[in-house]
């Protein structure tokens, strides 16, 4: 119950954030400053839009500022009409728009006068403050680091809010994918039988959810999802190169599990390097348990590019199994009772039948290949072998066959033979 609660308030949350999106960027606003003293706040349809008006008027500002002579007042210029201006002299220094009226909830008019004795008063101030020797120079200094100061509270206070809002967000869709991820392991089974397909709709989902939560939460941060993807095209390059393996490694993991070279609990062999039963196919490596025991991880990479050998991709599997024994031996008692005792051992199949060969002639004693197949998915072909193994030392003891031993050696005297002479 705890984690569906949390689950709502996120999403209830999220709807907020996303309610309040469009209206924030209609009230966006941005200060004026002159000398670090805030003289009027001009609106925007964006944040961008009105901080660069508010460059563009303190521009003006400093210039007037800096004049050698005294400004004349400021006064309003078509004050009836639908941007009326505010100017000094014959310099233009801001329009009064219907925006920032309404941001002020006043009149344009009104707002012009306002705006005018505003400038006025800064103007007088930052004279005085400059008449002094060096005054210039540390008003300038002053204004410059209380702006940056305030400018930096002001983008803490908007940015802070959204920060949290994106964290939430990215939240929410990791839960919401986490908890998809744990149903999809519950019910695709009953629904694809595969457990490599079971694999890749899993992933699939999990991380595409990621991803979305992510542009979801740069759109909460104010970055447009084509402004997005535009930077993420600028720097895939850079991004290929430097996340070359890991990139390569989600690629070929891709493949894996839509190509299927190998299922899950298959038993494959790897180039040289790893053998055992694959127990799970990632997106970076692909998880097998060797035959003794251990875990092995293989980057995707690796495996996409080796030569690999499934021991499990057909039903049945055949084994071999090569003794030696002396030319004393009878060939035909071997052919006729080897294969007959070695088919009633668990795990050998009745169809093909198991049968001997005889591979080489070598000079002290015959090598002797006996053939046998086996389930490759429901037998452990080297326990299956060592059983097979065990009944041809069984049934040759039990027919009398010798078994050969290294540290006994058959030597024999050739007859004297006379010495021909010259």
């Amino acid at each position: 119950m705890t984690g569906v609660r949390l689950i709502l308030a996120l999403a209830f949350g999220w709807a907020l954030v996303l309610a309040s999106g469009p209206v924030a960027a209609q009230a966006a606003s941005s200060g004026v400053r002159l000398d670090g003293r805030e003289v009027m706040r001009l609106s925007g349809d964006s944040a961008d839009r009105s901080a660069n008006r508010a460059r563009r008027v303190e521009a003006r500002l400093a210039v007037l500022t800096n004049r050698p002579d005294a400004p004349p007042p400021a006064r309003v210029v078509d004050i009836d009409s639908d941007e009326p201006r505010i100017e000094v002299g014959d310099q233009p220094v801001v329009t009064v728009t219907l925006m920032d009226a309404a941001e002020e909830a006043t009149s344009q008019a009104a707002l012009a006068r306002q705006w005018a004795l505003s400038v006025d008063q800064a103007l007088a101030e930052a004279r005085e403050a400059r008449r002094s020797p060096g005054g210039r120079y540390w008003a300038e200094a002053r204004g410059s680091a209380e702006a940056a100061l305030q400018r930096l509270g002001a983008s803490t206070v908007s940015i802070v809010p959204r920060a949290a809002a994106a964290l939430l967000v990215v939240l929410l869709f990791w839960m919401i994918a986490s908890g998809l991820r744990f149903a999809l392991r519950r019910a695709l089974p009953l629904v694809v039988r595969d457990p490599t397909r079971q694999s890749l709709v899993r992933q699939m989902t999990y991380f595409g959810l990621v991803a979305l939560g992510l542009v979801v939460a740069a759109d909460v941060l104010g970055f447009s999802p084509g402004s997005v993807v535009a930077g993420l095209g600028l720097t895939g390059l850079v991004l290929g190169f430097a996340l070359k393996d890991i990139l390569s490694n989600f690629v070929s993991g891709l493949l894996i599990l839509a190509l299927r070279p190998f299922h899950i609990g298959d038993q494959i062999v790897i180039g040289e390097s790893a053998e055992g039963t694959v127990e799970r196919i990632e997106l970076r490596a692909t998880q097998i348990r060797t035959y003794d025991g251990r875990v092995t991880l293989v980057p995707n990479a690796e495996v996409f590019t080796s030569r690999i050998t499934n021991n499990t991709a057909d039903p049945v599997r055949r084994g071999n199994v090569r003794f030696r024994l002396g030319y004393e031996v009878e060939i035909q008692t071997l052919v006729a009772l080897l294969p007959a005792g070695v088919a009633g051992v668990e795990g050998v199949l009745e169809t093909p039948p198991p049968r001997l060969r005889v591979r080489t002639l070598d000079a002290s004693d015959i090598e002797f290949d006996l053939a046998f197949w086996t389930d490759s998915r429901r037998s452990d072909f080297q326990d299956t072998g060592s059983l097979v193994r065990r009944r041809v030392v069984d049934l040759c003891r039990e027919a009398g066959i010798g078994l050969p031993n290294p540290d006994i050696r058959l030597i024999r005297r050739l007859a004297d033979k006379p010495v021909e002479g010259p």
